[in-house]
């Protein structure tokens, strides 16, 4: 058999990218029960049109995944300041109100 890489089959064959590998495969012709049989071997790394496909997919699929955490952050950052600003509104409330009993208090006295 010959070789069964793209890259090789290439090699060999001095083929370019361009050239379709798949025509220059070594192949076996023999009989089999009677049938005329072809074996030839599966070309690995050979980049077709749904190899390619599939790439482009991945690609946006992580962009995609990259801009909802970037997004989901920023919503995240946004509550905590907002819980932080009313935290503070209360304890402001809190330390005033204090303030005034103390002072109320103070005048009574």
């Amino acid at each position: 058999m010959g070789p069964k890489r793209a890259n090789k089959i290439r090699k060999l064959f001095a083929l370019s990218k361009e050239d379709d590998v798949r025509k220059y495969v070594v192949s076996r012709t023999f009989e089999k029960k009677g049938k005329k049989v072809v074996k030839r071997p599966k070309i690995q790394r050979l980049v077709t049109p749904l190899t390619l496909q599939r790439k482009r997919a991945k690609l946006v699929a992580k962009k995609k995944a990259r801009k909802k955490a970037i997004d989901e952050a920023a919503a995240y950052k946004r509550l905590l300041a907002q819980r932080n600003k009313e935290r503070r509104a209360s304890e402001a409330a809190r330390r005033s109100s204090r303030k005034r009993s103390r002072m109320s208090k103070k005048v009574s006295a």
